[in-house]
C-alpha cells in the first residue's frame, strides 16, 4: 500500500465525524450512526483501492451500506480489506459524552479478522510488554510480569478498564494487587489503543468490549508496535454458531495479533467526534467552518501523525440523507 492511501483514508474519517458531529447531544444515537454511515460510505468511492469490508455495520440483510462483504473504493488501487466503525460511541454522541471517533483501518487482502459482534476479552500493551505477556494468565500473573519487566512496584502500573458490571471481579482484583486503575466510561478502541501511545501513562489495558473493536485496536497497535491479545467470549448457542459460520470452529482460544491483523502493513485512520483519551472532538466555528482532530498510522513505518484541519463546510459534499435529517432536527 502507497503511504499516500493514508492521507485519503483519514479524509474519509473527517467526513464521518463532521456529519456525525451535529447530532451531539440530541439524544437519536441512530440518526447519528446514519449520518456518519452515510457519509464515510460517499466518500470512499473516491479512495484508491478495491476494498471489501470485513467488518462494518453488519450482514447485508442488516445494513444498506457497509455491509460485510460489500466492496468500497474507485478499484483503482490495492485489494485491501476494510474494517470500518463509522461511529464509535453512537451512544457517546446521543448523549453528549466523551470518546465518539470515526474509526477505519485497512490491511493486504486476507488480512484482517472476520470477527463476530459479540464480546472479546482482550489485553493490550505497549512496545515495551509487548510479546512478553499471556491472556492466558491470571490478572494477578500478568500484572506481576509487567511489574518486573518495566521495572515499576505494582502501585506505578496504571491499568485502564472500562466502567462496567461485568468488570467488577477484574476491578477487584486490580485494587487487591494496588495498580492504579483508571476507568473509562467509553470508548473501547480508544482505551486499548491507549496503552501503546509513546505519551500515555497507561501501562495495561483489560477487560471485555467488542470483538470488531478489538480488531480495530489490533490494527492501531501493530502501528504502534504494542500487542492485542483477545479471546472470543459466545454467549450462548446463537452466538457460538455465529462464531462457526465465520471460520472461528475455537473460539475460546486466543487469538494473537497475527490472527486478527496478519502480518503484512496496515493502515489505522480515526477522527475525533466528541474529545476523548487522545483526539479532540469536532469543534465548529462559527457557520461555515469545523475543526477536526484525527490520528493517522501505518505499520510499516509506524509513524503516528496528528491532523488539525479546518473545514469549510460550504464546500464539503455532506450527503444529503443526513443533511436533511440534521435540518428536521434543527426545526
Amino acid at each position: 500500500m502507497e503511504r499516500e492511501l493514508a492521507l485519503e483514508i483519514v479524509r474519509v474519517t473527517e467526513l464521518g465525524a463532521l456529519s456525525s458531529a451535529r447530532w451531539i447531544g440530541r439524544g437519536d444515537k441512530h440518526a447519528a450512526d446514519e449520518a456518519a454511515t452515510t457519509a464515510i460510505r460517499s466518500m470512499f468511492d473516491s479512495v484508491s483501492i478495491d476494498g471489501t469490508v470485513v467488518i462494518g455495520e453488519g450482514e447485508m440483510d442488516e445494513a444498506p451500506m457497509l455491509y460485510i462483504g460489500e466492496r468500497v473504493g474507485n478499484r483503482n488501487g490495492p485489494s485491501v480489506d476494510v474494517a470500518v466503525d463509522p461511529l464509535e460511541g453512537t451512544e457517546v454522541v446521543a448523549c453528549g459524552l466523551h470518546n465518539a471517533q470515526s474509526v477505519i483501518a485497512i490491511a493486504d487482502k486476507g488480512s484482517l479478522l472476520h470477527a463476530p459482534d459479540i464480546y472479546m476479552e482482550k489485553l493490550a500493551c505497549g512496545p515495551e510488554l509487548a510479546g512478553r505477556l499471556s491472556l492466558g494468565d491470571p490478572a494477578e500473573v500478568t500484572l506481576h510480569k509487567a511489574a518486573r519487566i518495566t521495572g515499576k512496584s505494582l502501585s506505578e502500573l496504571t491499568v485502564m478498564v472500562l466502567d462496567r458490571k461485568r468488570h467488577e471481579r477484574l476491578i477487584a482484583i486490580l485494587r487487591e494487587a494496588g495498580v492504579r486503575i483508571k476507568l473509562l466510561g467509553h470508548g473501547d478502541v480508544a482505551g486499548a489503543i491507549a496503552a501503546a501511545l509513546p505519551d500515555s501513562d497507561v501501562d495495561l489495558y483489560m477487560g471485555s468490549g467488542g470483538a470488531p473493536e478489538g480488531v480495530l485496536a489490533a490494527a492501531a497497535l501493530r502501528c504502534l508496535g504494542g500487542e492485542l491479545q483477545g479471546r472470543l467470549l459466545p454467549e450462548g448457542p446463537a452466538e457460538m454458531q455465529r462464531c462457526q459460520q465465520m471460520g472461528l470452529d475455537h473460539p475460546a482460544r486466543v487469538l494473537s495479533m497475527e490472527d486478527m491483523v496478519g502480518t503484512g502493513d496496515v493502515i489505522f485512520a480515526a477522527t475525533g467526534v466528541t474529545s476523548g483519551e487522545f483526539l479532540s472532538g469536532v469543534r465548529f466555528i462559527g457557520k461555515e467552518r469545523a475543526e477536526t482532530h484525527s490520528v493517522i498510522m501505518r505499520a510499516q513505518s509506524r509513524t503516528i501523525r496528528y491532523i488539525r484541519s479546518i473545514h469549510f463546510l460550504p464546500g464539503k459534499e455532506i450527503p444529503q440523507i443526513a443533511a436533511a435529517r440534521q435540518d428536521a432536527a434543527w426545526m
